[in-house]
């Protein structure tokens, strides 16, 4: 019989599957099949934008007042706003559903980063094991389940697409200019990303659209609300508007926090090249269109299968191993892009780069999300917020100078930033090594603990009268 807080961990897994099925979907999609005037990829930067500007404040406001069950249905609604601004795409249509998902975004991550935190400390109360144990383990299994969204996601674009009757084959010529042997900035002039037959966007935006109202049934019907007393509290002796407002940002005076900023900004960094950049440059160049989704389909696929072994993993290797493992793998995947020249012949390396991207994202999420929870236990809305926020900032800049740096130099800087993570990540893993951070729950049963041994050092006799 399972646990009623391993029961809500996979209900989130569930509705974040089907949810992302729908945006991880589209997201891949958007530079090859919005790409006249860069549109696709700008609707990608209003949206992160939005994030940044939504975790300033929206985070702690929604989920102290809505708790994160409603918190998590709501943001899901402003997700599949973008699906709908997808089936008549245009700047009127994109950029007004790129900023209600930007301003959903935020919100829905820090309560599920929130929730599950929440589940995990209880479980391991329960249990009497170690809250960092179990949040490892619950965010492993949250991952595993919602990075296979990226494979049915792109599963159902590769087949819808994969009907166009106007497929042609590449020319030689044009094979030159992929990959990072030319600028990179007119691939998406080029016949490869010819936007298929609209009906077939109509039926894949229309499956995205069906999928995405599932995922907010099965969090609305079957998530329990675990932080309901909490919520209910809050409203009845409501804080100062100002104090929750600046939740977020009181807690960059925590040096901790700051020095993992290049850590969050480098997730948002290196999710940003593959489904902006790979996904244009190499797949959709050498490959065609409709070759994206089986390709992201086995990043998905690697993500999945590694967040859970990793989650699992953690416990016995600890972060740092992980984490350096996931930079070393980044590392001589930039490299060899440098001087990888893609052509159809070669079919299989253009699986192997998104397998190793996969299996070093699945690192990067579970790892970085639960360290967040185990560094700031009493702080989880705004820790949560501030990890989009850097996160989101990471991806505006990728995709903000997507259209006029060469790939070259976006690999450089890819590199630069990983370089800038490496460093900065050991201090704070060793000074949590040094000073271990307690959970809320291993604070209190201290507290009662030092509270009992005072009093009976206050016992001077005890004589029956």
């Amino acid at each position: 019989m399972i646990s009623r807080n391993f029961k809500n961990v996979l209900v989130v897994s569930l509705g974040f599957l089907f949810l992302f099925t729908a945006y991880g979907g589209l997201q891949s999609l958007q530079s090859s099949l919005n790409a006249a005037e860069g549109m696709g990829v700008a609707s990608l930067s209003v949206i992160y934008a939005s994030i940044i500007i939504s975790s300033m404040f929206l985070p702690p406001i929604m989920i102290k007042n809505l708790g994160c069950k409603w918190t998590i249905v709501a943001g899901m609604a402003c997700y599949i706003s973008y699906s709908f601004g997808n089936l008549y795409p245009g700047w009127y249509t994109l950029i007004p559903t790129s900023v209600i998902l930007g301003l959903g975004g935020s919100p829905l991550w820090s309560a599920k980063c929130t929730y599950l935190t929440i589940s995990g400390n209880i479980q391991a109360a329960k249990d009497g094991k170690k809250g960092s144990d179990i949040i490892n383990q619950y965010f492993g299994i949250f991952f595993f389940i919602f990075q296979s969204s990226a494979v049915w996601g792109n599963l159902m674009s590769s087949l819808i697409f994969g009907q166009d009757t106007g497929i042609a084959d590449i020319p030689e010529e044009q094979l030159q200019l992929c990959g990072a042997a030319e600028c990179g900035l007119t691939v998406s002039t080029n016949s490869t990303t010819t936007r298929p037959a609209q009906r077939l966007v109509w039926t894949l935006v229309g499956c995205y659209i069906g999928v995405g109202v599932v995922a907010m049934l099965i969090v609305s019907v079957f998530l329990d609300n675990i932080d309901q007393e909490q919520t209910s509290q809050f409203r009845g002796n409501r804080e100062p508007f100002c104090q929750t407002f600046l939740a977020t940002f009181r807690l960059l005076k925590d040096w901790r926090l700051v020095t993992l900023i290049p850590l969050t900004m480098y997730s948002g960094f290196e999710q940003s090249f593959l489904s902006g950049e790979y996904t244009k440059n190499y797949v959709t160049c050498a490959l065609g269109i409709h070759y994206v989704g089986f390709v992201m389909m086995c990043f998905g696929a690697s993500n999945s299968l590694c967040s859970f072994l990793f989650g699992r993993l953690a416990r016995y290797t600890g972060r740092a191993a992980l984490f350096f493992t996931a930079a070393l793998a980044n590392f001589c995947c930039i490299i060899a892009l440098l001087f990888w020249r893609p052509h159809p012949d070669q079919l299989a390396v253009f699986f192997v780069f998104p397998a190793l991207w996969g299996m070093a994202d699945a690192i990067w999420q579970t790892q970085t999300n639960a360290l967040y929870g185990i560094l700031f236990p009493r702080d989880k809305e705004a820790a949560f917020a501030n990890y989009r926020m850097w996160e989101s900032l990471g991806f505006v800049i990728a995709f903000a100078y997507s259209t006029f740096l060469c790939l070259e130099y976006k690999l450089y800087i890819l590199l630069a930033v990983l370089v800038l993570t490496v460093i900065t990540y050991p201090v704070v893993e060793y000074h949590e090594y040094k000073n271990p951070t307690l959970s809320i729950e291993e604070t209190t049963n201290k507290s009662q603990k030092e509270t009992i041994l005072t009093d009976e050092n206050k016992i001077i006799c005890q004589t029956q009268m």
